[in-house]
């Protein structure tokens, strides 16, 4: 079909069926754009699914359709350039509609099109989007919403900051979606400090904990429930010597002025620690500390290679604190923790004993456990305590729910994610945290070892005691005892 002179101008532009069609996708994801915009304006979507349609998808489907548009004039140009050599066309006429639809058009495309792409970026930022969007980091997620920092955004302490520190991150996103697209994710995932890809924290934690805000003492109370049928209390009261950076104390002895520790490892997760070098330029002392059984230096590398060869590391905060955000939980401690905050009723004949049981009966699926683990839990009752299930059968069902809700944040079979997958380097009581180099057997050639006396971090104002006396002195015992109705 030959085009008459009286056709409008965007008639010509549109005339090959790419321009047709880049038209028609554009048009399509305009209009969409209209139909969304109240996720647009709250800048979220609450179903992670959706989110990736409207905040990824659709924009690239608005752009293609740009794309296109120009390729489909290129290729109909001698149509184009034939119609505008006709004596009867109006090319003053034409070039003035032209313009006015071109001006039009490329004001909305500049409006819809900046708001997509840059929702597209802060979607792609989003907890939601890094957590939900990827089914393998389930575990990471559930870890989160059960930190003290899961009001903050992932990428506060994953993506250093500064263009730099944005493109390494979207280059390890893109590795990250390939091997998630493959199927070749490991399995469990391995952490960002083991993979060596943890930003430092001088340029992520420190925007928030300066060093030089360092508490110097820190009061701790740690309640526990014994496996008798009682679950009898005990509380156990620390003073932690935190220190700082102008402060004796654990973040003076290891960041104070001065003071510069290397060490190397033979793993990478960092829990076999052979070797610490000591600095402090301050002071002018030097020591090396070699472990019980001597590094081969030969082999030893720098980061960030991974693997069993030894590795040199200079000491920050993370090497202690590795779990701020995803913490994970054995089960003895995440019982204390849930009857003492009264989410299991304490007064249930052997709740914890048999809670910490059903937590680590093998399941091979979630599901499974999801049926399993409260079905079995009520069993104990109606089979060893009858008159307990006939009486407080809804306080039984309340504590199998807890239960689940401790497993389901802690344990994913289809992951190899299980109770003690990721070591807590943060004190010494479930894994070799602080003894890691703690351990007396740290020894410099001229006989000094890194100490072991447990006053030197923490002092101990009461040990697994009922009712503990110093709480009464300090005034807070009914607050931390204030769930012993339950």
């Amino acid at each position: 079909m030959t085009p008459t002179p009286h056709q409008p101008a965007w008639y010509l532009i549109t005339r090959h069926w790419l321009s047709m069609l880049g038209a028609a996708l554009t048009t399509t994801a305009g209009i969409s754009w209209l139909f969304v915009l109240p996720l647009h304006i709250r800048g979220h979507a609450d179903n992670p699914y959706i989110g990736i349609i409207v905040f990824l998808i659709l924009p690239v489907v608005f752009f293609a359709g740009l794309a296109l548009m120009p390729i489909g004039v290129y290729l109909s140009k001698h149509h184009i350039t034939k119609h505008l050599a006709e004596p009867a066309f109006d090319r003053r006429a034409a070039l003035r509609k032209l313009l006015w639809f071109l001006g039009i058009t490329t004001l909305l495309n500049l409006v819809i099109g900046t708001q997509i792409t840059y929702r597209a970026v802060e979607y792609m930022e989003t907890p939601q989007f890094c957590g939900s969007s990827c089914h393998t980091m389930a575990p990471e997620f559930a870890a989160y919403h059960n930190s003290p920092h899961s009001k903050v955004e992932c990428v506060e302490c994953h993506v250093a900051p500064g263009v730099q520190g944005w493109i390494e991150s979207k280059k390890n996103g893109t590795r990250q979606l390939v091997e998630t697209v493959l199927r070749i994710v490991p399995h469990p995932i391995p952490s960002a400090l083991a993979s060596n890809r943890l930003v430092p924290a001088r340029e992520t934690c420190e925007n928030c904990h300066w060093p030089q805000k360092f508490a110097g003492v820190r009061l701790r109370v740690y309640s526990e429930f014994s496996d008798d049928e009682a679950n009898t209390r005990s509380e156990t009261v620390l003073l932690m010597m935190v220190g700082g950076d102008r402060f004796s104390g654990i973040h003076g002895a290891h960041f104070g002025p001065g003071v510069h520790i290397r060490y190397s490892s033979t793993d990478p997760a960092r829990q076999t620690i052979p070797r610490v070098e000591y600095q402090n330029t301050t002071t002018g002392e030097s020591h090396t500390f070699v472990g019980a059984d001597p590094p081969d230096t030969s082999k030893a590398t720098k980061a960030p290679e991974t693997s069993n060869v030894m590795q040199e590391y200079d000491m920050q905060c993370v090497d202690c604190h590795n779990r701020p955000t995803h913490e994970f939980e054995l089960p003895e401690r995440a019982m204390n923790k849930a009857m003492s905050f009264g989410e299991i009723p304490v007064t249930l004949p052997f709740i914890k004993k048999e809670g910490v049981e059903v937590l680590k009966a093998n399941y091979s699926t979630r599901e499974i456990a999801a049926d399993t683990l409260p079905k079995n839990l009520a069993s104990f009752y109606q089979q060893k305590y009858p008159d307990v299930y006939s009486k407080r059968a809804p306080d039984i069902e309340r504590a199998g729910k807890a239960i689940l809700a401790i497993y389901n944040r802690n344990v994913f079979p289809e992951l190899k994610v299980t109770w003690g997958t990721y070591p807590n380097n943060l004190g010494h009581m479930d894994f070799p945290g602080c003894f890691r180099c703690h351990d007396g057997s740290h020894t410099a050639k001229d006989g000094k070892t890194i100490t072991q006396d447990c006053n030197t971090c923490h002092q101990p104002l009461a040990t697994s005691e009922a009712s503990p006396e110093i709480l009464k002195t300090l005034g807070i015992e009914g607050q931390i005892l204030k769930n012993e109705k339950y």
